[in-house]
């Protein structure tokens, strides 16, 4: 027997060592994935914040590499060298030279030369730049300069087939006595100003038809800015600054604040930039009044004190101009806000400056200098994020996002307020919808159903809450949607009375069965509800929008749409409904939950004191499972505001900055699933849509945490109960 009983005990020890060893192994490996999952989580968030905090630093400007001219010349304008484009250079002599970096130096690969008595200029058009070549006579060619994709020559480039874009000429009298010049190169005009003592020039000249000539004569020394995208030129006099077009008539006037000391457009003509005497930057934005292109002051930047401004260019894609000014200074500004985000000392003179991509070069008569833009996010500030702004082409300030364009050169609108509105404006009103629907159910599920109805009701709404929100969002935009054109207003009375006529039928069905036998009793609890609830919809549908349109004198429910422009089957109204009856089982169940883990003892001690179930309802139990109630509502808007399918399928993604329930909207989770795979990595674009993702996970993570805390208060209250 001892040993029988030694020999079950080994055994039994044998066993709980192996037993012990897997539930170390189990445990071990369960904390490892669990570990790993953690930290895939904060790897997660850290690289989703790490994108977007990049916005919130300034960006730098670092000088990379300095080079001299060649002997005997001077900087026209500089290309992106050091992406293989040329540098136009004057000189030596009366040449102009073509040279491009080679293993680090400069070294020409092309020359233009003509007699000295010839002009040579350089201008830009679209960040392209062209030769200008003037004769003795007045005899104009504009000569294009290859760019990478059009490789250079060791030959005389004048011979290529580049060469002479167009011609035309110039009055010979008013040519030789000519004290100094400029041209401006549109997409479709080029205008050309001749200063001569005794008067001004200025000559249209058609691309398209180069013998579509147009002349007029100003008083000698006219100050003014040619502006060929917009067919006209700004006349200055002192602080009036008045806008012709090329039929000599006069389209606007507008008064600034100081006398202008130096005014300059950028491409495309839609800004155009005022040196003030009192030392301020003004822009002038364009848009159009009644069929006339007109400008108007969009914001101001301050200078430092006797600083002019020498040359801008604006960037390609982003929204950011480089600025160099009289004293030596290159500035980088935010394009739609106007603020100066970066100033840096520069060592040369500057005569002009060109930016691409993240290189910005700076060239003075003897050298230019190529600075390194490092976190070109940084261009993009909380005031252009956030505030509202004058955009080119818009009357009055305005909050868009807008990230496409058709072309270079063109404002890119990334205001965050539209998203922001519409993901706040279909989560809540999603939340009216879904509120009533859900605690009214809950509410009778929890307290007035009998124990075989919940538990046929319950898991029935429970299961809705697994069906696929892209579902939802089919079924509304196929099916919903056309139907709204017609039925709509009918939904939103329905939804609208809908809590009112379930009480009507709560008290119906209760009166129905006291005076059925008990096996019916529960059949009527369960049938009686829904077949009310689509008659009533079956009314709404067939008779209440004819009396109520006919008491507002409306022939239809565009009525209430016309001033929006919107289709009623995209408008907020009927993303708000399949949100709403989305979200509806998620909130129930919750809601459900609380209300039915009142403990008991309270409600008796209600009913001892004399309350009816009305009362206990409202005074007891209501007040009791109030905060895990508000805890699902607080879900349900997690929830709705974090949803991607249904309002990216229903709605017309139309980021509109507008509380209209009949307007469109776009939310921060549909612009995310529209947006970020077409956005370039690492681009000012990309880098935003990252923000906005930070922006929604920050929300709903609030929004969730407060909603848990919530939660474990009441299960706390109720277990203490």
């Amino acid at each position: 027997i001892v040993v029988l009983y030694m020999n079950v005990a080994s055994q039994q020890v044998s066993f709980l060592k192996k037993r012990l060893r897997r539930d170390r192994i189990a445990r071990s490996v369960i904390s490892v994935f669990g570990y790993i999952v953690l930290l895939t989580m904060v790897m997660i968030i850290w690289h989703l914040f790490s994108q977007a905090m990049n916005i919130a630093a300034s960006p730098g400007v670092k000088p990379r590499q300095e080079t001299p001219v060649l002997a005997g010349g001077e900087f026209l304008y500089v290309g992106d060298t050091a992406n293989g484009q040329a540098a136009v250079i004057a000189g030596p002599g009366c040449s102009v030279s073509l040279a491009r970096l080679n293993n680090g130096i400069l070294s020409s690969r092309q020359t233009l030369r003509r007699p000295c008595s010839h002009t040579l200029d350089v201008v830009t058009s679209y960040g392209l730049p062209y030769v200008v070549d003037i004769s003795a006579t007045g005899q104009v060619r504009l000569l294009p300069v290859p760019t990478v994709s059009q490789p250079l020559r060791q030959s005389n480039f004048i011979d290529t087939p580049l060469a002479n874009e167009m011609s035309f000429a110039l009055p010979q009298e008013i040519w030789a006595q000519q004290t100094g010049w400029q041209m401006a190169v549109g997409e479709q005009w080029i205008i050309m100003q001749v200063n001569t003592p005794d008067e001004t020039l200025v000559q249209w000249i058609n691309r398209n038809s180069p013998t579509q000539i147009v002349r007029q004569q100003y008083s000698a020394d006219q100050p003014m800015v040619l502006l060929p995208d917009t067919r006209q030129i700004m006349l200055i006099n002192n602080n009036v600054l008045t806008f012709i077009d090329s039929s000599n008539q006069r389209l606007h006037q507008l008064t600034v604040a100081q006398n202008v000391r130096w005014a300059e457009s950028i491409v495309k003509n839609r800004s155009v930039f005022v040196a003030l005497a009192n030392n301020t930057l003004v822009r002038l934005s364009l848009y159009n009044q009644a069929g006339i292109l007109r400008y108007q002051p969009a914001y101001s930047i301050q200078l430092e004190s006797n600083e002019v401004p020498v040359a801008l260019y604006a960037h390609a894609s982003v929204n950011g101009i480089a600025a160099i000014t009289s004293q030596q200074q290159l500035l980088l500004i935010n394009r739609i806000s106007g603020e100066v985000v970066e100033r840096r000392q520069l060592p040369v003179i500057p005569t002009g400056v060109s930016w691409f991509d993240s290189r910005v070069y700076v060239y003075g008569p003897d050298a230019y200098i190529r600075h390194e833009v490092r976190n070109m996010a940084g261009l993009s500030t909380t005031n252009s994020l956030l505030m509202p702004h004058l955009y080119e082409g818009y009357p009055a300030p305005d909050q868009i996002w807008q990230t496409s364009s058709a072309s270079d050169y063109q404002e890119i609108k990334m205001s965050l307020v539209p998203l922001l509105i519409g993901s706040l404006k279909a989560s809540s009103l999603a939340l009216l919808i879904a509120i009533p629907l859900a605690l009214g159910a809950a509410v009778y599920t929890a307290y007035f159903a009998r124990p075989r109805v919940r538990d046929s009701i319950k898991p029935t709404i429970e299961m809705l809450e697994a069906v696929p929100s892209v579902l939802i969002g089919f079924i509304a935009a196929i099916w919903l949607a056309p139907l709204a054109e017609r039925f709509l207003f009918s939904i939103a009375v329905f939804m609208v009375t809908l809590p009112v006529i379930l009480l009507f039928i709560a008290l119906v069905q209760h009166r129905v069965a006291q005076n059925v036998s008990s096996e019916l009793q529960n059949f009527a609890e369960a049938v009686l509800p829904v077949l009310g609830i689509v008659v009533y919809g079956y009314i709404c549908v067939a008779w209440a929008p004819d009396w109520l349109l006919a008491a507002l004198d409306a022939d239809d429910f565009t009525f209430f749409a016309h001033t929006t422009e919107v289709p009623v089957g995209k408008t907020t109204i009927l993303v708000a409904i399949a949100l709403g009856l989305a979200i509806s089982p998620s909130i129930y169940s919750l809601a459900e939950d609380a209300i039915s883990g009142v403990p008991h003892s309270l409600r008796q001690a209600s009913y001892a004191l004399g309350a009816t179930r009305l009362q206990t309802l409202r005074r007891v139990v209501l007040k009791v499972a109030f905060p895990g109630i508000v805890a699902a509502m607080m879900l349900g808007f997690g929830r709705a505001f974090g949803e991607t399918m249904i309002v990216l399928m229903v709605t017309g993604n139309t980021p509109i900055a507008d509380w209209d329930l009949f307007a469109g909207l776009r939310a921060l989770t549909a612009n995310l699933a529209i947006e970020l795979p077409e956005a370039e990595v690492h681009s000012i674009h990309y880098q935003v849509l990252f923000l906005t993702a930070c922006v929604l996970f920050s929300f709903t993570f609030i929004v969730n945490t407060l909603a848990e805390l919530l939660r474990q208060r009441s299960r706390r209250v109720k277990s203490h109960g």
